[in-house]
């Protein structure tokens, strides 16, 4: 069928598996509910032997993609200097108004003789 030893084994073992608790479950819940219970124990199994990203089996992706969950720590901003730039910003702003309004004085003063 051009499956690979590994697809080949954990394709066997998904099927043993659904089917045992198909057949366990049958009479006790119904076919349908036991499909439901085996889907979720026969997922796993099979993207074991199908599933591969960057390299990566399923258990290696699945791992990784939990600890980058659970394990992390979260990231926290920490400014250096952010008080001193503001004050310096604020600084160079009255600066800037200082010198505005000195000139719209002297502008006045100016059209005043010019009258």
């Amino acid at each position: 069928m051009g499956l690979t030893a590994k697809q080949l084994v954990y394709s066997i073992l998904a099927l043993g598996s659904g089917c045992l608790i198909v057949f366990l479950l049958y009479e006790k819940i119904g076919l349908t509910f036991s499909c439901y219970v085996a889907v979720h124990v026969v997922a796993p199994i099979a993207l074991c032997g199908f599933y591969s990203y960057n390299g990566m089996g399923f258990r290696e992706v699945f791992t990784q993609y939990m600890r980058s969950i659970f394990k992390n720590k979260p990231l926290v901003f920490k400014s250096s200097g952010y008080r001193e730039m503001v004050s310096e910003i604020r600084a160079r702003e009255e600066v800037e108004r200082k010198a505005a309004t000195r000139k719209v004085k002297e502008e006045r003063k100016r059209m005043r003789r010019e009258k």
